[in-house]
This record gives structure tokens, sequence and C-alpha cells, in this order.
């Protein structure tokens, strides 16, 4: 009961303090935002929106949960307050799954305009809802703990912000978000196959279209151990870094 009061009271706090600061505003809704409307416009030039409505759903997680972690992470480090967190009585794991846990459900959040104006404006056809909702569960997951390993390796918000981007923005043409993986050039294809964003893109566009380039069991487990991964390294980086 202890632990789960300790991770209840983490996370309200940093969905109280973070969610509205301007490096959340700026990066996580009004950058997706501008090129979801660039998007969307150029679909209702003839564009099928089928093509771009996936990358959009993705792009929109993917740098919401990254801006929420460089904010909560590096702001804390800074004031020390996530020294004061690292001692108290609960597991590493846990202080980190409460940090993690708000920019999850930012992301998920994030998703809910695209996924409105697309289906009720665009009348885009979901084939599968269920798929559709697993499927921004798993990238927000997997997006968000991208973030945790970019953050605790900064020290300062703006270096977070600036590592981040020089992951987000390759990932953008990489992921399969609105260039096709088997359209990329053949000696690019091995980055987007060590991109665990490109697994979920697959599995929002089998959602959508029925279409995708490798099964989705193989895509979902394929996420599940890039988000262990992730996961452990950033522990073992915070015992390295910031526990003496």
């Amino acid at each position: 009961m202890k632990s789960l009061t300790a991770f209840k009271v983490i996370l309200i706090k940093d969905m109280k303090n973070y969610y509205l600061k301007p490096p959340n505003i700026s990066w996580g809704i009004i950058f997706p935002f501008a090129w979801m409307l660039m998007m969307f416009l150029r679909s209702n030039n003839g564009f099928n929106i089928h093509e771009v409505f996936p990358g959009i759903i993705a792009m929109t997680i993917l740098f919401g949960t990254t801006s929420m972690l460089a904010v909560t992470i590096t702001f804390e480090r800074k004031s020390r307050s996530f020294e004061r967190l690292l001692i108290a009585p609960i597991s590493l794991e846990l202080l980190i799954l409460a940090k993690i846990s708000g920019a999850i459900m930012f992301g998920m959040l994030n998703s809910i305009i695209p996924i409105l104006i697309s289906n009720l404006y665009f009348k885009a056809v979901i084939v599968n809802w269920i798929m559709l909702t697993i499927s921004i569960i798993f990238i927000s997951i997997v997006s968000t703990l991208l973030g945790l390993t970019i953050a605790v390796s900064a020290k300062q918000v703006f270096e977070a912000q600036t590592y981040s981007n020089f992951f987000r923005f390759p990932m953008i043409f990489l992921c399969g978000l609105f260039i096709p993986i088997l359209s990329l050039p053949v000696i690019l294809r091995p980055l987007s196959y060590i991109l665990p964003i490109t697994y979920g893109v697959d599995l929002l566009r089998y959602s959508i279209s029925g279409n995708n380039f490798m099964p989705a069991v193989l895509s979902f487990a394929l996420m599940i151990i890039f988000s262990g991964l992730l996961f452990y390294y950033s522990i073992y980086n915070i015992r390295k870094k910031w526990i003496t």
C-alpha cells in the first residue's frame, strides 16, 4: 500500500507541475499539431489520408512523450529534487515507473486529436479499433522510454531537447511515418529496423488499413523487447551516474 501511495503521489505531482511547461507545449503539442495540419491540408488536395494517418499519430505521441520526460527528469535533476526521491523508501524501478506513467498518458492523450480529425472530418476508415488502441499504448510506452534514455543523459532541459531532436527528426524519415520502409534506399533500411517506432507505425498502419510489412505478433514482441532494454538501460545509467 505504501508503494502504491508513493506511485500515485509522484504521478499526480508530475501531472500538476509539468504538463503545461513551455517545452511540453511547444514541442509536445504545437509542433506535432503544425505537422498534422500541414499533412491534413495536403490530404485535402488529393493525398491519401490513410497514407499519412499512422505517421501523424506516431509523431504526435513521439514528440509529446519525449518532451515530457525531458522536462520532468532534467528539471528535477537540476533542482536536486530527484535526488530526494532517490532516498525515498521505494525501489528505483517503481520510482521510474511513476515518472514515466505521466508521459505515457500524455502521449496517449495527444493521439486523440489526430484520430478525431482524421476519422470525423476526413472520414478515415479504421479497420481495427482494438489494434489501434493497443498500438497507441505500445508506441506511447516505447517513445516514453526513448525519452527517458535521453533525459538521464542530460543535465539541462535544453540539452535534453537537443538530444531528443537529434533522434526524433531522423525517425520521421526512417521509421515509416510518411515514407514506407520499402521505399527507402537499401543502405538506410537497417537503421529503420533498429528503431522501435518503426514497428509501432507498422502496427498502426495495419489497424487503419490492414496493410503491414511484418506480422503483428512479431512487431509487438519486438516493441516489448525494446521497451525492456530501454527501461533497464536507463535504470543502469541512473545507478551508475546519479547514485553514489
